[in-house]
């Protein structure tokens, strides 16, 4: 079972924002979309500050709708939400030192989305590092050392993350050496999620039971966005404008992971707008066309809020 139940009135809802979303976009294809929304009720027990135990957060039913949910896809930078909490965990176990230089990679890789601080954080995860190609030995040692992620993740045993590979760095210009080699020949070992599988982790960390109150509240503050006309670039990506946040109402509160490629273009967000419910929000597009039309997810999170509206009637 999912960590959220469906109901008739998401179904109902959720069905909506696809057929408008597909009236506006022929172009994008039923299979180049994947979509988790999730509704906060009251009681509201996401973004406590922490109030809320882990155990009796899971108590708590939370519904939502989903579509293609389950369909693996590449997430590109959204991955570094699962580094963002790995290391948090690493960090409170004691497993690697607190720093200064730490601190500032694991900033600018949400906040900034930075790949080369990406590098860094997988790097300290999992006790290997980017080079020429190894001797079969030392490189399965490197290859275990590397799904080290993956099993943290797997010992949760949480639904969601069953079918998800988080083993890769993100990149630039692409992989060299024993990087390109771990990936596969087909890159068939590259990063893989769900809407699903990051719908519940971001779940977690606004419920405050991500590693731990502390750290997840350490997480949020990076995750939060600015809506602010001024703070924003249209110039650049910012992981607003061409997202979720460019559609919000500028009295929202908004936090968020958004990543891209050529090939593909997501968000992940959980929203609070005044007089309204709190909601969470993940949205997948693929295709080449789509990764590069700024118009599609921010249409999708408009169609969102209004449906979020009907809620309050």
């Amino acid at each position: 079972m999912t960590f959220f139940h469906q109901d008739d009135t998401l179904q109902h809802l959720g069905t909506q924002i696809l057929e408008t979303t597909w009236a506006e976009f022929p172009e994008l294809a039923r299979d180049q979309l994947a979509l988790t929304w999730i509704v906060y009720d009251p009681p509201i027990i996401v973004n406590t500050g922490g109030a809320i135990s882990a155990e009796e957060f899971w108590k708590y039913p939370v519904r939502g709708f989903s579509y293609r949910g389950i369909e693996r896809i590449y997430p590109a930078s959204i991955v570094k939400l699962f580094y963002l909490v790995a290391i948090h965990e690493w960090l409170e176990r004691e497993m690697i030192p607190e720093s200064a230089e730490l601190s500032r990679g694991i900033r600018d890789m949400i906040v900034d989305s930075s790949n080369d601080a990406t590098s860094l954080v997988v790097d300290v995860l999992t006790g290997t590092t980017s080079g020429p190609e190894l001797p079969q030995g030392p490189f399965e040692t490197w290859q275990n050392q590397r799904n080290i992620v993956n099993r943290y993740f797997s010992g949760l045993g949480w639904e969601e993350l069953n079918n998800i590979n988080v083993n890769q760095k993100t990149w630039c210009d692409g992989p060299y050496g024993r990087e390109r080699i771990f990936l596969g020949e087909m890159m068939e070992n590259r990063n893989m999620l769900t809407t699903n599988s990051v719908g519940r982790l971001l779940h977690s960390i606004i419920g405050g039971i991500a590693v731990s109150s502390q750290r997840s509240q350490e997480m949020m503050a990076l995750l939060k966005r600015s809506l602010t006309p001024m703070d924003l670039s249209p110039e650049e990506e910012d992981q607003v404008i061409g997202f979720i946040g460019e559609s919000l109402p500028s009295d929202a509160e908004f936090w968020s992971k958004a990543g891209w490629t050529t090939q593909v273009r997501h968000d992940a967000a959980y929203i609070e707008i005044p007089e309204q419910k709190p909601y969470l929000l993940v949205v997948f597009t693929e295709g080449k066309h789509n990764s590069n039309n700024q118009a599609i997810i921010p249409f999708i999170s408009q169609t969102v809020v209004k449906a979020m509206q009907q809620l309050q009637n």
